[in-house]
């Protein structure tokens, strides 16, 4: 059964689920990584939290703006004409610029409507050092 894994404990997350499980056919699940088996299909709980995931009817695992693009392929009912929102997000050269714009929309979640404190991720710090070089140091000679 194809699957939208969110974050149960991010009010923005859950909001967006809750106009999914009207979008989505009856054949979908949209549950919480909190509820879903991870490991059965070779997730992470780190992905997880950083990201919406949609696990396909095969079993096939993607994450961010290419998931959010699935699900709305997946568009059932009167909501089918979603599926051609989900086809451009997946041509280029959107399918190049989703993926940034998913990652600020998730980054600042906590911001948007229906955001709480709780839906705050951990943004990893930009590195300053070369790639490769040891931690503590600058990678100039």
């Amino acid at each position: 059964m194809p699957s939208l894994v969110f974050d149960g404990d991010c009010a923005f997350c859950s909001r967006c689920a809750a106009v999914a499980r009207r979008i989505l056919p009856a054949d979908c699940a949209v549950i919480p990584w909190q509820s879903f088996d991870l490991a059965a299909v070779g997730a992470t709980t780190e992905r997880a939290r950083r990201e919406v995931l949609w696990v396909s009817a095969d079993g096939a695992v993607t994450g961010g703006a290419p998931a959010v693009a699935a699900a709305l392929r997946a568009a059932g009912g009167a909501w089918r004409a979603l599926r051609l929102l989900g086809v451009l997000l997946s041509i280029p050269p959107i399918r190049w610029v989703a993926p940034s714009v998913y990652r600020l929309v998730a980054a600042h979640r906590y911001r948007l409507p229906g955001g709480t404190a709780a839906c705050r991720v951990a943004v990893p710090p930009l590195s300053t050092t070369a790639p490769g070089t040891p931690t503590g140091t600058t990678g100039r000679p």
